[in-house]
């Protein structure tokens, strides 16, 4: 068998359940393939999985990796998988469930695995799957935005709110968008506007949008529905009981949990490799020392973008 190291945990908990551990990885099974990681990147979404507040979803089971995120290189594919190969340089996302990026090596589902665009680095490819995808399906689902809409996102500077603003972008929409107040200048260069601050006036923007994508989660409905242009769709990513409730009723407002769709994945590759999507890495450390940065990014004190873990 062979071992490799993870960074692991045996209960749900705060930072401190946290272990840099020896695992086993399994070989893959059918539909699966075995990476090297070089990188992985974090996402909030790894804390709230590791704190337990989605066991619902996640189960019971451990000791559990954490880490969604990564890119690298192929060892090995279970039956079936003919679109990857061995020594094919990958990113990808690792299952909800299984998760276990944060390791030397993880087994993940081949579907939710594409090839990197030779011209992005590991790190850059890691920072991507995620958040690429979720803005993509929030945004292209039932149809892609087009020269002529207009998109707000609110939130529009953290990673799927900066991912959406891109794409957006690249299919000729306007795009605005809320931040903090110190961020404005980030967001004008990314070419949001207008820009407004997160407890903004909704009738200053009254009727102007095709899409309202609240990436934060705490965009109040009303407000949502008074940005919206008529026939207008508003898609919530932080789901809730009661967003899912509302999102089962006729009307505008849909909860999005993105889903490991290939050629959207593919899609999300391809603009990185292109350069038209792109986010900013805060801070870069290899394995030994990512328990520490993890619990500084989940605590707020690290600022600005990504943090990636390297392997290499």
């Amino acid at each position: 068998m062979t071992t490799a190291k993870r960074i692991q945990y045996h209960q749900y908990g705060g930072p401190e359940v946290l272990r840099l551990e020896d695992f086993e990885p399994a070989p893959p099974g059918a539909g699966e393939v075995l990476v090297r990681v070089r990188a992985a990147a974090a996402n909030p979404m790894d804390w709230k999985i590791r704190s337990g507040s989605m066991k619902t979803l996640t189960g019971r089971r451990f000791p559990r990796g954490l880490g969604h995120d990564f890119a690298g290189v192929i060892e090995a594919v279970g039956d079936g998988v003919t679109r990857l190969g061995v020594g094919d340089e990958v990113l990808g996302g690792a299952p909800l469930k299984t998760a276990g990026a944060f390791a030397e090596l993880v087994v993940v589902e081949a579907k939710g695995v594409v090839k990197k665009p030779a011209e992005l680095s590991f790190e850059d490819a890691a920072a991507i799957p995620t958040v690429g995808i979720t803005a993509f399906q929030a945004l292209t689902n039932p149809g892609k935005p087009h020269p002529g809409q207009a998109v707000f996102v609110h939130g529009c500077l953290g990673g799927v709110g900066r991912s959406a603003v891109q794409i957006a972008s690249t299919h000729g929409a306007s795009v605005g968008g809320s931040c903090r107040a110190t961020a404005t200048r980030d967001a004008r260069d990314l070419g949001v506007d207008p820009i407004v601050e997160f407890d903004f006036d909704p009738t200053t923007l009254r009727g102007r949008f095709d899409i309202v994508l609240d990436t934060a989660g705490t965009l109040p409905i009303k407000a949502a529905q008074t940005l919206l242009k008529p026939g207008g769709r508003i898609v919530d990513i932080t789901p809730t009981p009661a967003k899912f409730a509302r999102s089962a009723l006729p009307g505008p407002f849909k909860v999005l949990i993105a889903q490991a769709v290939t050629e959207d994945l593919e899609e999300v590759a391809r603009a990185a490799g292109q350069g038209t999507l792109r986010l900013p890495i805060a801070r870069t450390v290899p394995l030994t020392q990512a328990i520490a940065a993890l619990t500084e990014f989940e605590r707020g004190t690290l600022k600005g973008g990504k943090l990636v873990i390297t392997t290499g």
